[in-house]
């Protein structure tokens, strides 16, 4: 990751990893918007991924990118509800060592705009693992979306001030 200059914004290596029993590379709309609005947004997709939504293979991938220095943050799309096997909370918490409690909060809020009382049922959470920033969003397009627009494109972004994650993984010993 190159240092940036003060208002320079600085681009980042983002993973991305769709959580479904049912989507494949072909119809993963989400991952798919997911990984051109970070390359829009002037940032690097550093891998791409689907996985069933199974706790252990969720760790696994996730594991093997916080391992990854090359890899500074990772969007994760799906797993987040409440029917059938949605795992993904589950799973990636225990990961974490530090909860970034506002995203979700911030979040369902947005979302409330969109789709009403439904959003109760987002469990969008967020986190930092060695170093490595973690977002997890519902597996709809639409959500997707609403995270990366209200959310993610300013913290991921070096010159949204007041603050943003890009300079607290710069705090946390990245090469920045």
């Amino acid at each position: 990751m190159a240092k940036a200059t003060d208002d320079t914004p600085q681009a980042l290596s983002i993973a991305v990893l769709t959580v479904s029993d049912t989507r494949s590379e072909a119809d993963d709309t989400s991952g798919h918007y997911l990984v051109e609005a970070l390359q829009e947004a002037g940032h690097r997709c550093a891998a791409k991924a689907i996985v069933i939504d199974d706790i252990y293979r969720i760790r696994a991938q996730l594991s093997a990118w916080i391992v990854d220095e090359e890899v500074n943050a990772v969007l994760i799309t799906g797993g987040t509800g409440f029917s059938g096997r949605d795992s993904t909370p589950e799973a990636v918490r225990p990961l974490f060592d530090k909860d970034i409690d506002g995203f979700g909060e911030l979040f369902r809020a947005l979302s409330y705009k969109e789709i009403g009382s439904s959003t109760v049922q987002s469990r969008a959470v967020a986190g930092f693992a060695n170093d490595t920033v973690i977002f997890c969003m519902p597996g709809s397009t639409g959500a997707c979306r609403t995270a990366w627009t209200g959310l993610l494109r300013e913290q991921l972004d070096s010159s949204h001030r007041p603050c943003n994650f890009v300079g607290v993984l710069n705090v946390r010993g990245r090469d920045a």
